[in-house]
């Protein structure tokens, strides 16, 4: 099965950008619908964005929904999360999931998790 491992995060002021990106290995990285979750101090993980194997299919938690955007490159074994006009809200650390489908990322269950890179946006 797929091993991930997230890059990218850091420090940002609000209404800055970062991308994150999320490197496959060891398995067949394209059959993967791949997602983004976060988990803020105190609070349960969320789901933030999934995008399907052909990349054709994406799907976005409301809050998120115009400031950031999930891609993938499967020639790269690559997920890649834009996250632009960043809020404090925004302040997680984001994790990087793998699963069989859009819905079962949605679900957060059942899924090959990334160890996670810490975002946060200072105001």
């Amino acid at each position: 099965q797929v091993q991930l491992v997230e890059s990218g995060g850091g420090l940002v002021q609000a209404g800055g950008s970062l991308r994150l990106s999320c490197a496959g290995s060891g398995g067949f990285f394209s059959l993967y619908a791949m997602g983004w979750f976060r988990q803020a101090p105190g609070k349960e993980r969320e789901f933030v964005a999934a995008i399907s194997g052909t990349g054709r299919s994406t799907d976005y938690e409301d809050a998120v929904k115009g400031r950031f955007a999930i891609s993938r490159d499967n020639a790269k074994n690559t997920v890649y999360l834009q996250m632009n006009s960043l809020k404090p809200e925004d302040t997680a650390v984001y994790y990087c999931a793998a699963g069989p489908s859009i819905r079962t990322i949605v679900a957060g269950s059942d899924l090959l998790w990334g160890q996670g890179t810490q975002v946060t946006v200072s105001s």
